[in-house]
């Protein structure tokens, strides 16, 4: 009982520090062997010169599949000059997160891309959503080193220890849909600091 309630305080403490940094600080810290979400991944894309109708073309995009939508990043590589240094790991992370976030609402379209800070713009990716939520009871470790399908997330999502997290339904989806293309990083990649308490619910 003792080491568990090391690792809940051990695991508070870190997400206490984590929280109070930008979204923009959280990929450069101890947490940065975790893949990026298509948030971070879209931000580099249109921050590297992107032209504002192709950027506005995606937040207005609707496609049926993130298949779909693979294939109209592919098709936009000429344009897009970020597109060309994402890895195909990534940019299929990409197409899965614009599948469960665009089109934007109007609300939240910007009037010009320039002056947008994309951290309130876009939607929050799955990475967010796990350093956001899954840390709150068990440390990082327990999630991000588990291989596993997606019906199996949504079902640990939906027990009673975690239906109280305040998460909607499709942030749920979208967080388990990350997680099947990025969790199952091998301990030995995690640091030293965040490997206490295994890797098991």
């Amino acid at each position: 009982m003792r080491v568990i309630h090391a690792i809940i305080g051990f695991a508070a403490v870190l997400f206490g520090a984590w929280a109070v940094m930008p979204l923009s600080a959280q990929t450069d810290d101890v947490f940065a062997f975790i893949p990026s979400g298509g948030r971070t991944l879209l931000t580099q894309i249109i921050e590297a010169d992107a032209p504002a109708d192709q950027v506005m073309a995606i937040l207005a995009g609707k496609h049926e599949s993130r298949e779909a939508w693979l294939s109209d990043l592919k098709a936009r590589t000429g344009s897009l000059p970020g597109l060309k240094e994402l890895e195909e790991d990534e940019l299929a992370t990409l197409a899965n997160y614009l599948s469960f976030n665009m089109p934007l609402p109007a609300d939240r379209m910007p009037a010009d891309i320039a002056p947008a800070d994309w951290e309130k713009v876009l939607p929050r990716d799955g990475r967010d959503l796990a350093l956001t939520y899954c840390q709150s009871c068990h440390i990082i470790t327990v999630v991000i080193t588990q291989d596993r399908p997606a019906e199996h997330w949504l079902g640990t999502m939906n027990k009673p220890s975690h239906v109280e997290i305040k998460t909607t339904q499709a942030e749920r989806e979208a967080l388990a849909s990350y997680l099947v293309r990025n969790a199952g990083i091998p301990i030995d990649l995690v640091p030293e600091e965040l490997r206490a308490g295994g890797a098991s619910y």
